[in-house]
């Protein structure tokens, strides 16, 4: 079954976000090409809403995020921006606190594995949102830059956070204080992105991924996110707790027994996502 849901669309203009669930894969697609899906109040807030959906849905074992036309996502919509900061009650913490924040804590925390398809440039909180997933599959033609310096900003979504553990602090500080392109091919040598296709072969090899996530032990999956998340900022004894207490989760569930019973039968498990 195949559902389309267009949250903002009206008779005039196209929905800022597509969101296309298939066999237990939801593909959410910024749909902005020719602002570079640059991220307007419209396209926030329907990212904001669809991630919710998705994440609380058990029939989505899967999540893609990607963009239309030749970006991933180049960010905050400055024209927007610009406009706003005629309005004293309109500010950047403003967006940081009522979308930014809840889109990157979607987008890690889900109890389900979430793969980033970047099909062009990913900028800003753009970059931010591909760094929240557990797997970047980028096209040859994209390129990340942290923009956020190159307009006198502090760092968000968090960059702070997400670019130190990928590439260590001496490295992220870098990328975040002089902000530049880096290309496909540098990113992956740099491990902030899982892997490089060519661009028309991007969305088969995502696609390719997201089946076999979708197919794969959810609960398990979700709580190994957890798992790591957690371990991140506990000391040993703690992870060790955590970890006891989500094997005792998974241990429970009908994927592990699936899989135990599948291996003493030489076949291959069939999992449910309980």
């Amino acid at each position: 079954m195949t559902e389309t849901v267009d949250p903002t669309v009206t008779p005039d203009s196209p929905a800022p976000l597509l969101v296309e669930v298939t066999h237990g894969i939801a593909w959410l697609r910024l749909n902005r090409p020719e602002a570079m899906n640059s991220l307007d109040n419209a396209l926030k807030d329907a990212l904001v809403g669809a991630l919710t959906e998705v994440a609380d849905d058990p029939a989505v074992r899967c999540v893609v995020l990607t963009g239309s036309g030749r970006a991933f996502c180049v960010g905050q919509d400055l024209k927007e921006h610009v406009r706003s900061l005629a309005d004293p009650s309109s500010t950047l913490a403003t967006t940081v606190t009522d979308h930014y924040n809840p889109i990157v804590t979607a987008l890690s925390t889900m109890n389900k594995p979430v793969v980033a398809a970047l099909n062009g440039v990913a900028a800003g909180a753009g970059l931010s949102f591909a760094l929240a997933c557990d797997f970047r599959i980028a096209s040859d033609r994209a390129g990340l830059n942290t923009s956020f310096a190159g307009i006198a900003l502090s760092c968000d979504s968090g960059a702070s956070w997400s670019l130190p553990r990928l590439v260590g602090p001496a490295k992220a500080k870098e990328l975040l204080l002089l902000p530049r392109t880096v290309p496909a091919d540098e990113a992956l040598a740099l491990g902030l992105v899982t892997k490089v296709v060519p661009a028309d072969e991007l969305e088969t090899a995502v696609g390719e991924l997201a089946r076999q996530l979708a197919d794969g032990p959810t609960l398990a999956y979700g709580s190994i996110r957890r798992a790591v998340a957690y371990s991140a900022s506990a000391d040993l004894a703690d992870a060790l707790a955590n970890e006891a207490e989500l094997m005792a989760l998974t241990g429970a569930s009908n994927d592990h027994r699936a899989a135990v019973d599948a291996f003493l039968a030489k076949r291959p498990p069939a999992y449910t996502g309980t």
